[in-house]
This record gives C-alpha cells, sequence and structure tokens, in this order.
C-alpha cells in the first residue's frame, strides 16, 4: 500500500520484479506510469512515496500453504516455519480429525489436505510505543546517582506495560497502578518523577502539591480527587486496553495521605481523602490506564492501606547518593560550563565526590552555585558595577569549590559545629589513662568500619562531672571521619514534652539508618531521661525508647557507633541501662602526675610552683582545673590574662591557693 503527501493516498499494484531473486525481498517497485501520482510539486525529478502497514491475503497464504505442506504428517501442537513474500510465519496443528467423522477422540496425527482449515491471525508486535525513546540516558535527563534504583522502578513499574495488553492479559496480572518514591529531602525524588513522566509517551502527567487538594468546602476536596481521575476514566470507557497511560504525580502525598484516625480537625476530611484515593486506585471500577507517583519524606505518617499491593505497592527508597552518584551529580551540574570553558583545569570532580559525604542531590546544586557565585563575584568591583565583564576571564576554580563546601553544609552530615563546643580547650595530653580510653574507643570505630558482624557498637563513658567523657566522646566522633556524626543532649530539649524529646531521640536515629556510618553521642543520659536524685524519678518512656533504639540493629548495609556519657553509673545500673552498652570506661580524675602534663602544656606556672600547683590538683576533675587556672590567670587586680597567656609574666602561686578555695567545695 502505497500513500502521497495528500489527503487521498492512491493504491498500486506491483506490476513486475526487476529479477527473480528479489521477489521475496523487502523491496517494492512502483510502475512507470504510477510515478506521476507520487511527484513532490516544484521538483522535476522528486517522488515521495510513503508505506504503511501491509495486509496479506489470508485465502492466498492458505493456498500456499497447503500446496507447499501437501501430503505431509504433521503432529497436533507442531509448530512449522514457512517463508511467504519475504517475511517468516508459524504455524500450529490445532487438531486432527477422521474425515467423514464429526469427533475423533485421542487422534495424534494427521495430513494436510485439501480440506485442511487453516485460520490465519494477524499476530500484535512483541513491544508497544510507551516510550518515547528506545533507550534511557539518566544523565541527559538530568538524573544522576539513581540507576539502580531507575532499574528497580522499570522492573516492578514498566515491564509488563511494555508488551501488548494480550501478553498481560495471557498471564494473568494486572499493570501496576502506583509507586512511592521516598526519602530524605534533597535526593531527586520529584526530579526522577518529573522525568518519568516525560519519558512516557502517554497524556501529559498531571502534577499536583498535595496540600493543593484540599478544599474549605464540604466535599469539595473529594471531588478534588475525583476529578484528578476524571480523564482517564473517560478513557478508558471509550478506548479499553487502548486506552493512553494517564501519569498523576502527587508531590508531599504525605500532606493528605495521612494514616485514618490520627487527625483531630474534627472534620474527617484527611480520612475521606484516603478514601476516595483507595476508591479510585483500587475500587469496583479500578483503572488499569492509571500510575500514580506519590513522594514523600515521611513514609511513616502514610495510610498503611495505600501501601499494600494493587495500590502504591512499588515502594523505591531515594537516599543519598553514594560516591560514585555524587561523582554523577557535579558531572551534571558541571557539564555545560565545562563545554564553554567556564571549569577550571585544576577542578578535580572525583576528590568532590569522595569529600562530600552524605550530600544530597540538592545540596551538591548547592555547592555548585556557591563556587560558581565565588568565581563571578571575582569579576565585579563593587566600586563600579557597570564596568564590563570579559567571559573569557570567568573561571571556576578548586579553590571555590572548597570555599563553597564550608558553606554548604549537609543536613545529613557531621555536626562539627556542635562537637567542637563540646571541647573548647582542644584535647590536652593528660596522661596514661584517657589516652588509653581515646585508644580503645577508636579501635570500635575501626571495628564498626571493617566488621561484617558488627553493624551496631556501643560504648559507655562514666566518671565524676567535668573529667572529660563529653569532650573525649565528642573527639571520638570528630576523629572517626564518618559522614553522619551527631550529638544528642538535654540542653536541645528544654522544655520539651517526653513525647516529642522521644520523637527527636528516634529522628536522630532514623537519619543515622540513611548514611552508611554513622556516630551518634548520647550526651548525659541521666539528663535525658530527667532524673531526679529525690524520689528517684524519671521518665520510663524515655528510656524504654533509647533501651530499644541501643539493641536495634541498623538497616542492612548500615553500621552505627553510639558512644554515651554519663555521671550516674549507679542510677543506670539499676534500671538496666549499663548491660545495653557493649562496654563500660570510666574517665578518671587528674592525679598530680596528670595535671603536671596538663600544666606544663598551659605554660601559665614559673618552673619553682609548677609541682606544687600539680599537688594542690589531685583529684581534680580536668574541667574544673581549666575554670581555675582561668580564674587565677585574671590575676589579684584583674587585667592580667593577656600578659599570662602571652607568656610574659606567670600565675603567682599565692593567688592561686586563694582562687582554689573557691573552686573546691569542703
Amino acid at each position: 500500500m502505497f500513500g502521497s503527501s495528500s489527503s487521498a493516498p492512491f493504491k498500486m499494484r506491483v506490476t513486475n520484479t526487476p529479477s527473480s531473486d528479489l521477489v521475496l525481498t523487502n523491496l517494492a517497485y512502483c510502475s512507470p506510469s504510477d510515478l506521476r501520482n507520487f511527484a513532490v510539486p516544484g521538483h522535476k525529478n522528486l517522488y515521495l512515496a510513503t508505506v504503511a502497514d501491509s495486509f496479506i491475503d489470508a485465502v492466498l497464504l492458505a493456498k500456499q500453504l497447503r500446496k507447499r505442506f501437501s501430503n505431509q504428517v504433521m503432529t497436533v501442537g507442531q509448530k512449522v516455519l514457512f517463508e511467504y513474500h519475504g517475511n517468516n510465519y508459524s504455524f500450529t496443528v490445532s487438531q486432527a480429525t477422521v474425515e467423514g467423522q464429526q469427533k475423533s477422540n485421542s487422534l495424534e496425527r494427521g495430513m494436510i489436505s485439501d480440506d485442511t482449515y487453516i485460520i490465519v491471525n494477524q499476530r500484535e508486535g512483541a513491544t508497544s510505543n510507551i516510550f518515547k525513546q528506545k533507550e534511557f540516558n539518566l544523565q541527559s535527563l538530568g538524573i544522576g546517582g539513581l540507576s539502580a534504583e531507575f532499574a528497580d522502578i522499570f522492573r516492578r513499574a514498566f515491564a509488563s506495560r511494555v508488551f501488548p495488553p494480550h501478553v498481560t492479559s495471557k498471564l494473568g496480572i494486572k499493570h501496576v497502578k502506583g509507586m512511592l518514591l521516598y526519602g530524605p529531602p534533597g535526593t531527586g525524588k520529584t526530579l526522577m518523577a518529573r522525568q518519568i513522566g516525560k519519558i512516557l509517551n502517554g497524556k501529559e502527567p498531571k502534577i499536583v502539591n498535595g496540600p493543593e487538594v484540599l478544599s474549605k468546602f464540604v466535599g469539595e476536596t473529594e471531588k478534588n480527587v475525583r476529578d484528578l481521575f476524571a480523564d482517564a476514566e473517560q478513557d478508558q470507557r471509550t478506548r479499553g486496553d487502548e486506552s493512553d497511560l494517564h501519569v498523576i504525580i502527587f508531590d508531599e502525598i504525605d500532606a493528605i495521605c495521612k494514616s485514618r484516625g490520627s487527625t483531630r480537625d474534627g472534620t474527617g476530611v484527611h480520612d475521606s481523602i484516603v478514601n476516595q484515593l483507595l476508591t479510585k486506585i483500587d475500587g469496583v471500577e479500578s483503572l488499569n490506564n492509571v500510575l500514580l507517583i506519590g513522594m514523600t519524606n515521611r513514609k511513616d505518617m502514610l495510610d498503611e492501606a495505600l501501601l499494600r499491593p494493587g495500590r502504591l505497592e512499588v515502594q523505591v527508597e531515594i537516599s543519598l547518593p553514594d560516591e560514585n552518584g555524587r561523582l554523577q551529580i557535579l558531572q551534571i551540574h558541571t557539564n555545560k560550563m565545562k563545554e564553554n570553558s567556564f571549569l577550571a583545569p585544576d577542578v578535580n570532580l572525583q576528590e568532590l565526590a569522595a569529600r562530600t559525604k552524605n550530600y544530597s542531590g540538592a545540596e551538591l546544586e548547592g555547592v555548585v552555585k556557591s563556587a560558581v557565585s565565588y568565581a563571578l563575584n571575582r569579576q565585579l568591583s563593587l566600586d563600579d558595577l557597570t564596568k564590563q565583564v570579559e567571559e573569557e576571564n570567568i573561571k571556576v576554580t578548586m579553590e571555590d569549590f572548597l570555599n563553597a563546601l564550608q558553606e554548604v553544609i549537609p543536613a545529613f552530615g557531621a555536626s562539627t559545629d556542635d562537637l567542637e563546643r563540646c571541647r573548647l580547650h582542644g584535647m590536652v595530653e593528660c596522661g596514661d589513662r584517657h589516652k588509653h580510653i581515646y585508644q580503645r574507643a577508636m579501635l570500635l570505630v575501626e571495628q564498626v568500619k571493617v566488621s561484617k558482624g558488627s553493624p551496631l557498637v556501643t560504648c559507655l563513658l562514666e566518671g565524676s562531672r567535668g573529667s572529660g567523657k563529653t569532650a573525649l566522646a565528642a573527639t571520638v566522633g570528630i576523629d572517626s571521619d564518618f559522614p553522619y556524626v551527631k550529638i544528642v543532649s538535654a540542653e536541645t530539649m528544654i522544655g520539651l514534652h517526653e513525647s516529642t524529646k522521644c520523637a527527636q531521640i528516634i529522628k536522630v536515629f532514623e537519619d543515622a539508618y540513611r548514611s552508611p556510618l554513622s556516630v551518634i553521642v548520647l550526651d548525659d543520659i541521666e539528663r535525658l531521661l530527667e532524673y531526679v536524685a529525690i524520689g528517684p524519678r524519671f521518665s520510663n518512656l524515655i528510656s524504654q525508647t533509647l533501651l530499644v533504639l541501643l539493641k536495634r540493629l541498623p538497616p542492612k548495609g548500615k553500621k552505627l557507633m553510639v558512644v554515651g556519657t554519663t555521671s550516674e553509673l549507679g542510677f543506670l545500673d539499676s534500671i538496666g541501662f549499663c548491660d545495653t552498652f557493649s562496654v563500660t570506661y570510666h574517665v578518671p580524675t587528674l592525679n598530680t602526675k596528670d595535671a603536671k602534663k596538663v600544666l606544663e602544656q598551659l605554660s601559665v606556672f614559673s618552673e619553682d610552683d609548677i609541682d606544687s600547683a600539680a599537688e594542690a590538683l589531685n583529684d581534680m576533675p580536668i574541667r574544673k582545673l581549666y575554670m581555675l587556672i582561668e580564674m587565677a590567670a585574671q590575676g589579684e587586680q584583674g587585667g592580667s590574662a593577656e600578659a599570662i597567656y602571652s607568656g610574659k609574666e606567670k600565675i603567682n602561686i599565692s593567688h592561686f591557693y586563694d582562687c582554689l578555695q573557691d573552686v573546691v567545695r569542703l
């Protein structure tokens, strides 16, 4: 069948073939008398014809089959291949009967004759046109570090849609109607959902932000949900299995699909939304031409009925990218500046990917933007903003990226500032006992890194108040170089209800489970438990929460170290808390030898007085030592601190003893 570019196509028949060996090829030959019907206006010797799908005459095909296989014995169920006009065909023997009998039981073979009944069916293609392109390059779509997740989504949600409807009908399965993308903010959930919508060959995706569905009018919210599915319902009624795919993208789906009964707004609107959505996805008149994509940071808030098979059954965690994923994301965001020669040769993206542990995709984009701002700022002068800028001078250097890393801090990274506040005086050498504890703690860090049988290691540091437990725990966290290090202390939870405190503690642990290696410091556990010596009284809710979290193993592939500190070992032991920690180390107060080492490093006493001062500081917690030295360094009249710390003067030993009387409680 040939057609010209006009609205009424011309039909023509091939009258002859140049040679007999070309008869069974895919080439088409046009009679010279028909050429004028396909002339292109304005061109003398140019002819254009479009070839449509060819149709086979079933009668001629059946005759050819009888002729070729006449008098050949065939077995029931046998499949035979043969070629006809350049195309391959297959037929299957379905039944053999005795001539003249209506029923012939248990016949297994027979011969093809002129009376053999032949049915010709046109087979549908093995593939569908669900996608706009034959292959996917995720980087060209702006998606980096999510290859494994995308492959999982394709297998679960789209593999069945690639095949024609009759294949899935024979398999007895239904298409996946919904998927849920969940994970930390900024990891690419919305980006992936939008790009999935773009590469599909169906209707234009409907993108809905969760709160947009809500309405102040009674019943209007449910109507908004029904309207989202109206086009798909109409399409399925009119076209059936040939209906286009309708994609509905719900961003922040947790805003409207909270667990039923969890909200106390008095209207029940949120419960009605969930019910309406469940009915549309998988109700009595369920649709098979809809794909609902939901995105959330809080999967735990969603109604359980939404997550069962038949609804949002494909649940893919979009987690923080690994080093290779971060490299892909950086390449995507720096590709244009590299093409236009704005990227300096010294920029090492591989090194940046290694440095940006626990950065999300959005945070990596922020790093690139910040680096570019440094490069652009170098070309500007605040004295004359109208001065013309030379484009060729704009270069984004490695130094710009390193400055940007100091500016853009990952939400799931190490809270270095909080940890540094816990050791304002740094870590000074204060004896072999403290050094031994630090070395043992770092061995536990190494154990967490390399051991396959210890995904969770817990360590308790106990000792007198001010003995340096928190500073030691913070140092272990910083020196571990783990991508996620957080400190949980009572000072960040002042005035909060115990249930809110539990929620915050659980969130820290949940965030840690998203990182491959994590350290959590539980500072002053007795304060977290709201312990009061009189009574005694403590929060059983927080206690039970911590006991469960300290025993719960992280997800597969994640490793966690928890370091706790306490000054009330007896209390923790009485409620069974100490047994939950793998090891317990006693952090001692300073003896005379330890105190002398610290004073030598501070260099604030004369050589004649240092031994006497160290003797007086025996059994002193290190925090009190620093407080005492700072008090004595002010001098009797004040104003001596700068001279003493610069080395020009030394602390007067008699004034030191006076200050000691103020600090030590008799």
